[in-house]
């Protein structure tokens, strides 16, 4: 297929699960990156791995591992950068990012993203929480390449908000029925693991 490369940003430090990569933990019959997987390589031309450390862990997924392409753990947006700069290589337009600690994404994420664009060609999801207040979901988002030299600059000048550095580019809004349950909810303890258990039992 044509469109957009996805990347799944898989280099968080799993504080609260003890550490490690949260997306090999299990998840049902599987483990939550399988689930990640499933969802969003049917959406794109190309799929890669966002992590730092050892590739070989994720050897068995069969995917490129993209390590962060500035030093110091700079966060999600150096996990953009890397990702920007692969798919520059392959002459993509366009990425697009998941968390890899997040199994319930929508499967029409890509297509929604890119009727939400703004100006620039940026887009970032945003479902409403609990209380009914629309969150935006930075790791959720349509990153056009032709802005990656902007987003070094920036990385190099100390910004790490994704919100902030997205916001000067004006970018736009895709958001997405929250009526199921969250369709972003990530998992970030063991406590998270059985809620996103029994959420997949429900299914």
């Amino acid at each position: 297929m044509t469109g957009p490369m996805g990347v799944i940003l898989a280099g968080g430090r799993a504080t609260r699960m003890g550490g490690g990569d949260k997306g090999l933990h299990a998840l049902g019959p599987c483990r939550i990156l399988d689930h990640v997987i499933a969802r969003l390589a049917p959406q794109c031309a190309g799929l890669a791995l966002n992590a730092n450390g050892d590739p070989a862990r994720f050897a068995e997924f069969g995917l490129p591992v993209l390590p962060d392409s500035l030093d110091g753990h700079l966060g999600p947006l150096a996990g953009v950068l890397a990702g920007l700069d692969w798919a520059a290589q392959r002459g993509a337009n366009s990425i697009i990012t998941a968390a890899a600690d997040t199994p319930f994404f929508p499967k029409e994420l890509v297509e929604r993203l890119a009727r939400g664009v703004g100006p620039t060609g940026l887009c970032l999801a945003a479902s409403p929480d609990a209380t009914g207040t629309l969150r935006r979901h930075p790791t959720f988002g349509l990153w056009p390449v032709s802005l990656r030299h902007d987003l070094r600059g920036a990385l190099l000048d100390g910004q790490r908000k994704m919100m902030t550095w997205a916001d000067h580019h004006n970018a736009g809004t895709a958001v997405f029925s929250g009526a199921e349950g969250d369709p972003f909810f990530n998992i970030n303890t063991p406590d998270d693991i059985a809620r996103a258990e029994r959420r997949l039992a429900a299914r």
